[in-house]
């Protein structure tokens, strides 16, 4: 069959729907991911057929497309290559696309915060759409597929299919120490994820963060952007700074303190690695405070700062507490453990290939 995947936002969506993209070109299958311009560059680097739906003349500009004209722009791609099955994620735009074209639609999201809002703004922008096809609201998908785990998954989170995370990052040269744990010192990794240059910490001193880690005789890791490893690096003293693959040194890691994105998280997650997370925005909140519900996290709000303490001081000392009680790794291993009992993408892709079929 042919399956259309949709991706929007940052490169953590290519990342996110890459697995299961990739199970089914492996199950033969072809596939298409339909992409902005910004994540060509993360489609080619985890390995999948992509092609730009941003039109030439914004491609290299700081306007964004609309609902309306992505959907205009979907409708060009599928009028030559008509999918069988479209696959979206947080958009709405391909459940409107796969009405218009009468196949089945598969929301693939790590649904974690409530979207009651982002759905209604979705349904205004859209109505236009929405009375053409006779619908009031947005059709449901055929299937749900839920990457968050159930031990996380927030209260009254519509019923989903399960599916294992399976870690998956832009793909370079890899070097032997990233698989190897330091002797006799923790590794910390920090990261910001790919949409910022670093951390920001809410005393805005990542500097005085890592000179604390180095000077207990830790090894930090900062995984960032090349950018921020020329900017940055000389000052930040001894430590590896750069392109660092999350899926390969996160098993060697004993902390980890980010900003806050599902990929991340659940990346570390996946490995065992506690984590004290500092949310940059309410999406990244409510990830920190899902995955501390289960005491695998310490979560330190930079838009609430602790009255009369030091903002680096209780980042400092979350970290201490992470690193000093092994409650918090062996509560982020059963975490762990729970979710690899999930199906896999390959077996998950058996209920896309159930819905063509039907």
């Amino acid at each position: 069959m042919k399956i259309l995947f949709t991706v929007g936002g940052s490169q953590a969506a290519v990342f996110g729907v890459a697995p299961l993209a990739a199970a089914a070109r492996n199950a033969g299958h072809q596939i298409m991911l339909a992409a902005d311009e910004p994540l060509m560059a993360a489609a080619a680097s985890v390995g999948l057929p992509a092609v730009c739906i941003t039109p030439e003349r914004m491609r290299y500009g700081q306007e964004s497309l609309t609902a309306t004209a992505r959907l205009d722009a979907l409708l060009e791609l599928t009028g030559t290559w008509t999918p069988d099955l479209v696959v979206g994620g947080l958009s709405h735009v391909p459940r409107v696309l796969a009405a218009r074209l009468g196949v089945p639609y598969v929301r693939h999201i790590w649904h974690i915060a409530p979207m009651a809002r982002r759905d209604r703004a979705a349904v205004a922008e859209l109505r236009p759409e929405l009375e053409r096809l006779g619908l009031a609201e947005l059709p449901e998908p055929d299937l749900f597929i839920d990457l968050c785990p159930p031990p996380i998954r927030p209260e009254g989170a519509p019923a989903a299919q399960a599916m294992r995370w399976v870690p998956r990052v832009s793909q370079q040269r890899v070097e032997p120490w990233m698989y190897t744990r330091p002797e006799g010192r923790p590794r910390v990794l920090i990261t910001a994820g790919t949409r910022n240059l670093m951390l920001d910490t809410p005393g805005s001193s990542l500097r005085k963060l890592v000179g604390e880690f180095t000077g207990a005789g830790a090894d930090v890791l900062i995984a960032a952007l090349p950018e921020a490893a020329e900017k940055y690096g000389a000052e930040l003293g001894d430590v590896r700074i750069g392109w660092i693959p999350l899926d390969v040194v996160a098993p060697t890691c004993d902390l980890a303190v980010h900003h806050g994105g599902a990929t991340t998280a659940m990346t570390l997650v996946n490995a065992g690695v506690p984590q004290l997370i500092i949310p940059d925005n309410g999406y990244g909140k409510a990830v920190a405070e899902a995955v501390a519900s289960v005491g695998a996290a310490v979560v330190v709000d930079k838009h609430r700062p602790e009255e009369g303490r030091d903002p680096d001081e209780v980042i400092a000392a979350g970290c201490r507490e992470i690193l000093a009680d092994p409650g918090y790794a062996a509560r982020t291993r059963a975490l762990a453990a729970e979710a690899a009992t999930l199906p896999t993408p390959g077996e998950v892709l058996r209920e896309l290939e159930t819905l063509v079929a039907s």
